[in-house]
């Protein structure tokens, strides 16, 4: 059985912490240590952002704190790629799979794009100096779906006309 099967999908009226607590459950009684620990282990990240915000996450916050676990699971794969460490690139791959499975699915390059476009039309952008003004607004469209870095980077090539 893989890492990700039987994972629920985005969006079918369940809170994610809810599908993760579901999962978490499911994976213990069937035994997979890797899913139990890396399911524990967002469940850890969500809690912990949880106390610093003072509250419950939504869906798009947790979205976030998965993204932010997705990038760091990328990175890593790198950094044991390049060491010569393949039993850890194996590992952190297979915990990728299983953050991914909760995300929903990433925006191309033609919607996000598109997005910011729309974005821009709807605070009446003009120029590089709105770019905070677009930013605020596009945040939670493109949450958990893109990488913010990649976000900035379309706004900013679009307000200065590149």
């Amino acid at each position: 059985m893989s890492p990700c099967e039987g994972l629920l999908t985005w969006g079918r009226g369940v809170s994610l912490k809810q599908k993760i607590n579901e999962q978490t459950k499911a994976a213990m009684k069937s035994r997979e240590p890797l899913k139990v620990d890396c399911l524990r282990f967002i469940s850890s990240a969500i809690k912990n952002k949880e106390i610093e915000k003072r509250g419950e996450l939504d869906d798009v916050e947790i979205s976030k704190v998965l993204a932010t676990l997705a990038k760091q699971r990328g990175e890593s794969i790198e950094l044991y790629k390049k060491g010569g460490r393949l039993e850890l690139v194996e590992k952190e791959e297979a915990e990728l799979a299983i953050i991914q499975s909760f995300l929903p699915k990433p925006l191309s390059d033609e919607e996000l794009a598109k997005a910011v476009a729309e974005t821009i039309a709807e605070v009446g952008a003009a120029g590089p100096a709105d770019m905070g003004k677009v930013m605020k607004a596009i945040g939670p469209k493109t949450a958990g779906r893109v990488d913010g870095k990649k976000v900035s980077e379309a706004v900013k090539a679009m307000l200065s006309g590149k």
